[in-house]
Parts: structure tokens; C-alpha cells; sequence
């Protein structure tokens, strides 16, 4: 327990340096490498001992600017909720509460915008994008899990979109974890080539 005490703390105070400073390219290095410590060594990581032993690092798109926008947020919505399995860890509840646009070199799109239900809450925003089963992850990637101290920020009273710091889930890499994955509304049609690619090891 402790070790997955140490394993959360480390994620919480990776992404408190990314919202103290300003979006660039010397950060998001820190947060890579950062990621492939606590993958390649730590108790807690996603991957198996037979996966550590192969582990070179994960994989990114280079850093662009670009995609490091702001999104506007929409309460007014359908209140869907999902009740997901999750194997061993039980259900996770997720209340649809509302939905960000934003813009992008790529694109302008819509994400749904999820609350995690139960003790603390937290945002979730997992997303969809043309590259996935192409160069990412098949079943998308996540943008923000608050609860787990995937949190960006805010910036002129919105929520931060930098998809630079888009990541695949636990399940991407190993099929003992399983994970709640994007919704059909989580979903844009054109492509965000930045952040994590898919890992084959």
C-alpha cells in the first residue's frame, strides 16, 4: 500500500511542476523521464517483470506548442452515467457533467467532460482520435484523471488542454489491468499527433 502511496505522490507532484511553469519543451522532457523511471523501475508500474527487463522508455510524438490550448467548458448537457468494470478493483462510476471544445491545429472538437463518482471525486477526460490503431493506443488515451493527479491546470478560468501530455492507459500496456476507456462522445475524427504513441513490448 505504501508503495502505491509513493507511486501517487510522485504522478501528484510531476504535474504540480508542469502547472508551475510555463508550457515548453523542458517540462514535458522532465515529465517524460519522469514517467520512465517510475515505469521502468517502480513496484507500482504498469508493466511486468518481463516487460521492465525489455523497457527502453515509453513513446512520444516531438512537443508542439500548438496543441497546448485552452478549452471551453459547457455544464449544460445530459447527465449520462457509466458504471464500468474494472476486474479486481471493483466498478468505476462516472457522471457525465459537462463538455469542453477546443481548437487545435488539426481541428476543432468537443470532448465530454466525466466526474468520478465516490469518495473526493475528480475530472476525467479520456478521448478518441484518428491515430488511434495507427501509431496510439486502439482505444484512445486519457487528457486529465484528477483523482490520480493527472491534472493540468487552469489558465485564463479554463481548463488546460495540452495534449502533449496525453498518456495511454494501464490496460495499453498489459492485459491484467483493465481500464474505464473513451466514451462514443469522447471522440474527435481528425488526428492529435502529439503525446504518448503506443508501446509494444
Amino acid at each position: 500500500m505504501l508503495e502505491l502511496l509513493d507511486y501517487r505522490r510522485t504522478v501528484s507532484e510531476l504535474y504540480a511542476q508542469v502547472r508551475q511553469h510555463d508550457a515548453n519543451e523542458s517540462i514535458h522532457s522532465t515529465w517524460r523521464e519522469t514517467r520512465d523511471t517510475l515505469f521502468g523501475t517502480h513496484s507500482q508500474s504498469a508493466l511486468d517483470d518481463e516487460q521492465k527487463a525489455k523497457f527502453t522508455g515509453l513513446l512520444y510524438y516531438d512537443y508542439d506548442p500548438a496543441y497546448d490550448v485552452v478549452g471551453d467548458f459547457n455544464p449544460d448537457v445530459e447527465p449520462k452515467e457509466y458504471h464500468i468494470d474494472v476486474g479486481d478493483d471493483g466498478e468505476v462510476h462516472i457522471k457525465r457533467v459537462g463538455e469542453v471544445t477546443f481548437t487545435l491545429p488539426t481541428g476543432t472538437g468537443t470532448l465530454s467532460v466525466f466526474w468520478i463518482m465516490g469518495y473526493g471525486g475528480g475530472i476525467f477526460i479520456p478521448f478518441g482520435d484518428a491515430t488511434n490503431k495507427i501509431t496510439t493506443y486502439g482505444a484512445g488515451r486519457y487528457l486529465l484523471d484528477t483523482i490520480k493527479g493527472a491534472d493540468l491546470g487552469m489558465r485564463e478560468g479554463k481548463l488546460v488542454m495540452n495534449f502533449n501530455y496525453a498518456y495511454n492507459p494501464s490496460c495499453s500496456y498489459n492485459y491484467r489491468w483493465v481500464c474505464p476507456l473513451a466514451q462514443p462522445e469522447s471522440k474527435v475524427d481528425f488526428e492529435i499527433p502529439v503525446g504518448e504513441k503506443v508501446l509494444n513490448i
